[in-house]
């Protein structure tokens, strides 16, 4: 048996408003946040830099992207579940 001990993500819902949706890169194929509207993320460090990047929850995008820059979002609300 294993002893490996997984990390447990918290029970977090978070909410970001898009801000900057320009710069959309030419070869991106997938969803593309619209400025204005409000998205459900998940924020994570990113594995190598350690600089924030937000996951928008429901969306597709081909590889090497599927993380947008913390710039382009202001985060709105955190929600704890229970």
């Amino acid at each position: 048996m294993s002893k490996v001990k997984l990390p447990t993500p918290l029970p977090l819902q978070q909410f970001a408003r898009c801000v900057n949706d320009t710069q959309r890169p030419a070869d991106y194929v997938g969803d593309w946040p619209e400025a204005g509207r409000v998205y459900s993320v998940r924020v994570l460090p990113h594995v190598s830099t350690g600089k924030p990047q937000v996951h928008v929850l429901g969306f597709y995008a081909e590889r090497p992207y599927g993380a947008f820059a913390a710039h382009r979002f202001e985060q709105i609300a955190d929600v704890w579940l229970n």
